[in-house]
């Protein structure tokens, strides 16, 4: 989750005052560590994944779940059970922004042999395993992107109403502070965000049509003026951080020192690459200053103008006891900038002092329901890097094309009924010809606008003749070149069946399933409205595939493997 320091948060007045302060003594931290690590070279791949979980409370008598306002506890136990018992326990908890959430990931990081691919499944289900057994009766840890009736009254175990008063920190309507982790840098963070805008957080999502939705759709609040004023007819209205990060939509600023047309939640700004660079089409904000005093250091340019792009943001926390650092040996004031510029991808110097290299995380990837799910989509995504690196291979396009695919790839089945811009010939000039004809065209000079195409995701997935000849087959001819032991390369296979059939569609989406599954819910008035039993049997059922206790072939195929395990307190078959 970023930074999390301790001591006494500053209000927003306080910390903008500071705002110069730690943007010029971030940047002498991060030279520190620049100077310490730029010759570092031939590291051996390390890796890792982040799991998000939910804590879920089932009623079966009252057939309602909620969200579990318990994360922090759960986190002091599973933390005193593990780390601090033995340092190389094999999962690491940490927490997250809801009180109802923690984090999870593997107590050491993967190396660099293909059998650790097979090991990534088993850390998962430990992970799920561990912190469900100190869950309550009748609770689940759910991983799922979005509770359905998040904000919506009684959303929370323990039940609490917003209160929606200036000295709060969220000032939410909808979203109880009490919903907030209490560590003080989200609730400093919510609040913050609130002061610098000079209002709340405004998300308004289309609402969903069906054929008894009223149109106009439209929601009321007569005692918030600010929320009248905000909401939109035929949208839901939010007004919290809480309702997730990256779904804000936050306008350019006003009267500042910048016109910044994104987000600090949003896809990537510029390629850090050499052949990246021609590729750089989108405008990109930076501080001149910070960005000549880093060339001055040595950095080159492209580095340069992506630290000092970061740095055009303000600091959203800060605490009174971290104002005044020792730039050579800590980094607070860096990753105070760094951990809040929320993109699709994060470039990430080591912490000083340290023994860790030059990190890179890959951050727009959606939680699935189920450990083999997850760890499919980390696989491919980690694979996929070692086969660019191996066959020299070049996926690049121009980044206004990025942020098109961005923009389509959210709409309502844009796997299947969606195109998306992608690179024709993904062969350097010197490479491997690992796909016939690639190797042809790999040493002409074409346009920038000829070396990409709109495809389906089917296309870029699976390949099709004459067109692209799709990630999976060059994955493939990969495995087929490399010495892999039967039980990783059955695994692997696995995962990438997985996601062949979902780009071809002969497998659901979760999103698409949750979406099917409430349309054929028996209590489902076709009005766009969740009621709380169609929220419980769905998590229900989340839940259960979840822990491998019910098929589901429409999501995960007919021959899906049982490994049945006690991975959840919640026995019914509601």
């Amino acid at each position: 989750m970023g930074l999390l320091s301790q001591g006494s948060p500053l209000s927003w007045e306080e910390t903008q005052r500071h705002a110069d302060h730690v943007r010029r003594h971030g940047i002498l931290q991060f030279l520190h560590i620049y100077h310490a690590v730029k010759d570092r070279h031939k590291d051996v791949l390390k890796w890792g994944d982040e799991v998000e979980y939910m804590l879920v409370s089932f009623d079966h008598e009252k057939k309602k779940a909620q969200l579990v306002l318990s994360g922090e506890e759960l986190l002091e136990t599973l933390q005193e059970k593990g780390e601090r018992t033995n340092p190389n326990h094999p999962t690491l908890w940490r927490p997250e922004y809801g009180s109802y959430m923690i984090e999870g990931t593997p107590g050491q990081p993967y190396g660099g042999t293909m059998s650790e691919f097979n090991t990534v499944e088993d850390n998962m289900r430990k992970r799920r395993k561990e912190a469900t057994s100190l869950l309550g009766e009748n609770q689940a840890l759910c991983t799922i992107t979005s509770f359905p009736r998040l904000g919506c009254p009684g959303f929370t175990l323990p039940e609490f109403k917003p209160n929606p008063v200036e000295g709060g920190a969220s000032k939410s309507l909808f979203f109880p502070d009490e919903a907030i982790n209490k560590h003080p840098r989200f609730s400093t963070l919510t609040r913050n965000i609130r002061h610098r805008r000079g209002e709340k957080v405004v998300i308004n999502v289309p609402i969903f049509k069906d054929k008894n939705t009223p149109a106009p759709f439209i929601e009321t609040f007569p005692e918030d003026e600010e929320a009248t004023k905000a909401s939109k007819p035929d949208h839901i209205y939010m007004d919290a951080m809480g309702f997730g990060m990256g779904n804000c939509c936050l306008q350019p600023l006003k009267n500042n020192h910048y016109r910044i047309s994104k987000s600090r939640y949003d896809s990537i700004d510029s390629y850090l690459s050499e052949c990246g660079e021609k590729y750089n089409d989108i405008d990109l904000t930076k501080d001149k200053e910070i960005y000549e005093q880093l060339l001055q250091e040595g950095l080159d340019h492209l580095l340069a103008q992506h630290v000092a792009h970061l740095f055009i943001r303000d600091p959203l926390t800060l605490f009174e006891e971290k104002i005044h650092l020792d730039d050579a040996n800590e980094s607070d004031h860096f990753e105070n900038i760094q951990s809040t510029n929320w993109q699709t991808m994060r470039f990430k110097p080591p912490p000083p002092n340290s023994d860790i290299g030059w990190r890179v995380e890959f951050r727009p990837m959606e939680v699935q329901l189920t450990d083999f799910e997850n760890s499919a989509y980390v696989v491919f995504v980690v694979l996929l890097t070692r086969v660019i690196l191996s066959y020299k291979l070049d996926f690049l396009i121009p980044l206004s094309k990025v942020d098109e695919n961005m923009k389509v790839a959210q709409k309502r089945d844009a796997v299947l009924q969606e195109l998306f811009y992608f690179r024709k010939d993904i062969c350097k000039a010197g490479g491997n010809a690992v796909v016939d004809g690639c190797g042809k065209a790999a040493g002409r000079a074409e346009p920038a606008a000829e070396e990409y195409a709109l495809m389906t995701i089917d296309t870029i997935i699976n390949g099709k003749e004459g067109v692209f000849p799709g990630l999976i087959p060059v994955l493939n001819s990969y495995l087929e070149s490399m010495e892999v032991d039967v039980d990783t390369r059955c695994s692997i296979l696995n995962y990438l069946k997985l996601i062949k059939k979902r780009a071809s569609g002969e497998l659901m989406t979760v999103a698409k399933w949750m979406r099917e599954f409430i349309a054929k819910h028996p209590d489902y008035k076709q009005d766009s409205v969740i009621t709380d039993q169609m929220n419980y049997s769905l998590l229900l059922k989340c839940n259960q595939i979840a822990n491998e206790s019910c098929e589901c072939p429409e999501l995960l195929g007919p021959a899906f493997r049982k490994v049945r395990y006690s991975g959840s307190k919640t026995d019914s078959s509601t």
